[in-house]
């Protein structure tokens, strides 16, 4: 038997232990693949949709690689480690360090390519479903399937980079110590794991802060609090699982009736042991999924977003006339025709909007005049919008932020009119969005009717809204007069417009796209972050053997085996994900920030639908296990 095939063998007969990481290098090479496939379409660089997608799955292919990379790296490492023992052996059958590290670099290097082969096979038989989907969810007609050379090569080079890169490495980390320290590397007893109170209340606290901040976090302070949360929660974690956890499970083992009952004996004094052996990797798997939790959750709550359009722009076409012009009656009868033409039911309103010179404002960026509409006309417009009023009529120079903008934030004010120095405080804002901020030149003020009679402005503006009882059906409509469904003020034309339908249309093209990204990356993230959980535990399965075997001569029955394994496997699942989960339940709270809509019902469903597939991973996994640790025990 020749080198490269002792080599070819070694690999084949670890496959149980390899499989998991080498099918998560494979899911990462298709994904990958298929994302080239897109970038490099002949088809799909036609409009500006088509090009924020190539960018969108440009920069995921970045992220993916870096994370590949980091994946490859620790996979490699911890396998590395559980097979000192096999090092031994052939070291002592007269294998050299050379000859070791050739080995270790050829076994990396078959593995790597094989996920190469098998992820671009398996990209070339569905690349042309992931074409059809992706083309759905962007909103291009379907891409027929082609297979790029650049597509090709670019996955083909950089995954081969990154294995012998790898390969490369992990001839550095092989540590041959003495044959003894080798063979016994899987049979020493394990030391009495420590923990620092200190570290454990460190964890405690910054969790504690960080989820507090996320909590109470605002549209003001998100921005601010963001970082320092990311790095508390990543710190807390860290020390949560190599501190707080084994504190708590001594502190369990102290607990006599607890841990005197049943079998809670044997899951209990090992847990202390597989928590501190596996906090690294229970800190890489909380990471990682709560990073793929976010991403998918934050796309899906953009479809909150899309929902809050509608109140963005009350008016499903809104038209503000800057002048005289006659231009303008020309383009109001183009609207009112093209709605007719769809035979579409609407309304309209006119107001007229004055804009007030002032001569000081407790704002340093005031401008030098400001728009100002009637109390009554603002009533009537929000109730053609379909709002509820709630605001009371306004009296004498009391006067309401024309709000324009669901993120903007009220800012108390103080107006000094040059019309007879009057002086209007704005403490207060508008429930409701009446004219989208797109429309006119700065923020607003709604004033009393008698006030607004009596003011003598510099230019005067009009309003119309058409309001239907769908905003979908004005999409595409007035092309000719807006662009991408907005033409705003500072444009130099003579209006000012919006169409909602095509806003709305535009959006949901855009959230479609990046959630069809995301969910791509995600589901790489969770792939990796189960993988991490399933080559963990094959590299303890043969200690777990002599663990149970030891106890099965003592007495222990089928029925206590399965349930300890279950509680442990459990627990090895189930603790970094449900960390996770606490992690993004936060996350979403400051998210929730961002919208006047609630969130909780897309955040429900992602994180659902994560817990449903790991516990029917769990399940698997526990299956293969328990039939593996069986085995020995017979």
């Amino acid at each position: 038997m020749t080198f490269p095939q002792f080599v070819y063998r070694n690999v084949v007969r670890n496959k149980r232990t390899y499989s998991a990481y080498f099918l998560s290098s494979a899911f990462s090479v298709l994904i990958f693949f298929i994302y080239a496939l897109f970038i490099f379409h002949p088809d799909i660089k036609k409009g500006v949709t088509s090009a924020v997608a190539v960018q969108l799955m440009t920069a995921a292919e970045v992220i993916m690689y870096v994370f590949s990379f980091l994946f490859v790296l620790y996979s490699v490492s911890t396998f590395l480690k559980s097979r000192k023992r096999e090092f031994g052996i052939l070291m002592m059958h007269g294998m050299t360090r050379n000859q070791l590290n050739s080995m270790v670099f050829l076994e990396n290097m078959i593995i790597g390519i094989g996920a190469i082969i098998v992820g671009i096979v398996a990209g070339m038989i569905t690349g042309k479903l992931f074409l059809m989907v992706g083309s759905k969810m962007i909103g291009i007609e379907a891409l027929p399937f082609y297979l790029s050379e650049k597509a090709l090569l670019l996955t083909v080079g950089a995954f081969l980079i990154l294995f012998l890169s790898i390969s490369l490495f992990t001839t550095i980390l092989v540590r041959v110590n003495k044959l003894i320290d080798l063979f016994q590397a899987g049979e020493k007893p394990k030391k009495e794991p420590k923990v620092s109170i200190l570290l454990s209340l460190l964890s405690a606290v910054l969790l504690g802060v960080s989820y507090y901040l996320a909590a109470t976090a605002t549209l003001v302070t998100l921005i601010v609090r963001i970082l320092p949360v990311i790095g508390m929660t990543i710190i807390g974690t860290y020390f949560f699982y190599t501190q707080l956890s084994v504190w708590v499970t001594k502190m369990l083992q102290k607990n006599r009736i607890l841990f005197w009952k049943k079998t809670n004996l044997v899951t209990i004094s090992s847990l202390a042991y597989r928590l501190k052996d596996n906090a690294r990797m229970f800190f890489m798997v909380t990471i990682v999924s709560t990073v793929a939790f976010c991403a998918v959750g934050t796309l899906a709550s953009m479809n909150v977003m899309n929902k809050q359009l509608d109140k963005e722009y009350p008016a499903e076409i809104s038209y503000l006339a800057k002048d005289d012009q006659p231009v303008h009656q020309q383009n109001l009868s183009q609207i009112k025709a093209e709605l007719k033409e769809k035979n579409i039911n609407y309304t309209t309103n006119e107001v007229p909007i004055k804009y007030v010179a002032i001569a000081s404002s407790t704002d340093a960026y005031a401008p030098e005049k400001i728009p100002v509409v009637s109390f009554s006309d603002y009533q009537r417009i929000a109730k053609a919008a379909g709002f509820e009023m709630s605001e009371k009529p306004l009296v004498g120079n009391d006067i309401l932020e024309l709000r324009q903008s669901s993120f903007s934030n009220l800012e108390k004010i103080t107006y000094t009119l040059k019309q007879d120095q009057i002086k209007l405080h704005q403490d207060q804002a508008t429930k409701n969005i009446v004219i989208p901020i797109q429309l006119i030149l700065s923020q607003g003020v709604v004033v009393s009717d008698n006030l607004f009679n009596k003011l003598t402005p510099v230019n005067t503006e009009k309003f119309t809204g058409f309001y239907t009882e769908n905003l979908e059906e004005t999409e595409g409509m007035a092309k000719n007069l807006v662009k991408d469904g907005m033409t705003m003020f500072a444009e130099q034309k003579p209006y000012s417009m919006t169409v909602s339908g095509t806003l709305f249309e535009k959006q949901m093209s855009m959230y479609k796209m990046m959630l069809f990204v995301a969910l791509l990356i995600g589901a790489v993230f969770f792939i990796a972050a189960g993988s991490f959980l399933y080559f963990r535990l094959y590299a303890d399965l043969d200690y777990d053997r002599r663990q149970y075997l030891t106890i099965t001569k003592v007495g222990l029955t089928d029925q206590e085996l399965n349930k300890i394994v279950t509680q442990q496997l459990a627990l090895l699942f189930f603790v970094p994900i449900v960390v996770a989960f606490v992690h993004s339940g936060f996350a979403f709270m400051a998210l929730q920030s961002l919208y006047k809509l609630s969130i909780a019902k897309e955040m429900v469903i992602v994180l659902s639908s994560f817990l449903l597939a790991q516990v029917i991973y769990f399940f698997f996994i526990r299956y293969r296990y328990l039939r593996n640790l069986k085995k020995s025990l017979i």
